[in-house]
């Protein structure tokens, strides 16, 4: 029976872990409501997250667009459909890779660094001399950066599901032999406004999930730099967890039959 026992410590331990993150997303909404406000964190976390991420999003978008011209082509040649390139390039990066690739990226860049920067101000005592200073933690550190990567990441995925439908369209007319034209109004013409909303929701919701672990694991982090170590690993595979399973979520409520 002692494997029912492991079992149930685990999922009581799954459940605690929820509802503390639960309680500090809530308690981020309720400072963010509220006066002081902090604008130049809130900018500088903006170009951090948004200006500084372009480069690693647009590789990733264009390659991944690119990749995927080639896969469908070639999957489609086998029943004679090469044809719907563009459209399945179209709603593949729109629904789905274009989000997703997005907010790993931004779990892989933005979550770590986050997490290991206020974890190494938590080591460092730097949090307690805030407090010191009569200024809240959570409203100077945390309420930005949530804010800022909730913003910007829809941007970044409108962003990256540009450049991943140009690496498609590149790839498709420069070597697959389509017409640039056709292949343009192919892909206008199949996306809808609700694949497009979905995305940048998608967007936001993830951009809130990065942010946030980075600040839950930071600000809950063990002394040390092995504290700093798990903190800014644990924040990451957390992020990453919950943004596939947010996808998960969202895909359903958005195109459910």
């Amino acid at each position: 029976m002692s494997w029912i026992a492991a079992l149930g410590r685990a999922a009581l331990g799954l459940l605690a872990a929820m509802g503390r993150v639960a309680m500090f997303f809530g308690t981020s909404v309720t400072h963010l409501l509220r006066p002081p406000f902090y604008p130049r964190e809130l900018a500088l976390a903006l170009l951090n997250i948004g200006w500084l991420s372009l480069p690693v999003v647009g590789l990733t978008a264009i390659f991944t667009g690119g990749a995927l011209a080639l896969q469908i082509y070639a999957g489609g040649a086998r029943f004679n459909a090469e044809a719907v390139v563009p459209q399945i390039v179209a709603i593949g990066m729109v629904r789905e890779l274009g989000p997703v690739l997005v907010g790993l990226m931004i779990a892989a860049r933005v979550t770590s660094s986050i997490a290991a920067e206020i974890a190494t101000m938590k080591v460092t005592e730097q949090i307690d001399a805030l407090v010191t200073l009569s200024t809240h933690p959570m409203k100077y550190l945390t309420v930005p950066r949530v804010l800022a990567a909730t913003l910007v990441v829809p941007l970044l995925v409108a962003v990256g599901d540009v450049i991943g439908i140009f690496g498609g369209y590149a790839v498709a007319t420069g070597t697959l032999g389509f017409n640039a034209a056709a292949y343009i109004q192919n892909t206008v013409d199949f996306l809808q406004m609700r694949d497009i909303t979905s995305s940048l929701v998608k967007g936001a919701v993830f951009g809130c999930i990065a942010a946030l672990m980075g600040c839950y694991f930071g600000m809950n982090s063990g002394r040390g730099a092995q504290g700093v170590g798990r903190a800014t690993k644990g924040s990451v595979e957390a992020a990453a967890v919950l943004i596939l399973a947010a996808n998960f979520v969202l895909t359903g409520v958005f195109f459910s039959v």
